[in-house]
């Protein structure tokens, strides 16, 4: 670890960490848009993943979800555990793309799920939660025989209000954004970027170089070994 970058962290007080699928390949979660990555294999895959998919076929989005998106038996890694430690201290906030719940059992203080979390799943029609093992085994509501789903952001679907002003006052906040494991090329999660403190540094830690608006500085590798490396002080 470069003693500047440990630095960085060591005095930050409102860590921001941006974060996606890169995150959650080390616990065995497949990315999305890489070369093994779901939207390569299924060229089909977002319409899947859209509103008016489910809208039209509850049952074909249902078993997409069930067979593409669900990994039960995963476990945080380094990367998840690392930035926890920096939210329980009340030192950073986590805001995520991903939707695999890896950041909750985790203990994550401060997080806001940007699109929505797979652990929480609803009933369409009476709007009650229901125990995401219920969903695995029928997408039928049993007390009202409404659709089940889980409660992440669809493609047609827009950011909840909430998660855009928790995001954009986190980041308003920050003297440290860290981004780990995207692309940044997925918006509006990009664009959140432009409403940073103009104080904040920004590192990315990423297996692909970023090119990204302003200064910023990149450490191109493995992530897992740079939160292994890292401090929590």
């Amino acid at each position: 670890m470069d003693g500047a970058i440990q630095t960085l962290f060591d005095q930050a007080q409102h860590i921001v960490f941006m974060t996606g699928a890169g995150v959650s390949t080390a616990s065995g979660i497949p990315d999305f848009r890489s070369a093994n990555g779901l939207y390569t294999k299924n060229k089909n895959a977002e319409y899947y993943l859209s509103h008016r998919y489910f809208m039209s076929d509850p049952e074909g989005f249902y078993r997409f979800c069930k067979d593409n998106l669900y990994f039960p038996d995963a476990k945080p890694n380094v990367i998840h555990e690392k930035q926890a430690a920096f939210t329980q201290a009340d030192r950073a906030t986590v805001i995520t793309q991903n939707i695999d719940g890896l950041y909750e059992k985790a203990h994550t203080k401060h997080l806001i799920n940007f699109h929505g979390t797979l652990e929480r799943v609803y009933c369409e029609k009476c709007h009650q939660t229901v125990p995401v093992a219920d969903y695995l085994k029928s997408r039928i509501h049993e007390a009202d025989g409404g659709s089940l789903r889980p409660d992440i952001v669809l493609y047609d679907e827009a950011i909840p209000e909430v998660a855009l002003s928790q995001s954009l006052a986190a980041l308003q906040a920050a003297d440290l954004v860290v981004i780990v494991g995207t692309s940044m090329k997925v918006y509006p999660f990009a664009g959140l970027l432009n409403y940073a403190n103009s104080g904040a540094k920004i590192l990315a830690v990423n297996q692909e170089p970023l090119s990204l608006p302003g200064d910023f500085s990149m450490v191109t590798g493995d992530a897992v070994e740079f939160f292994n490396e890292l401090q929590v002080k």
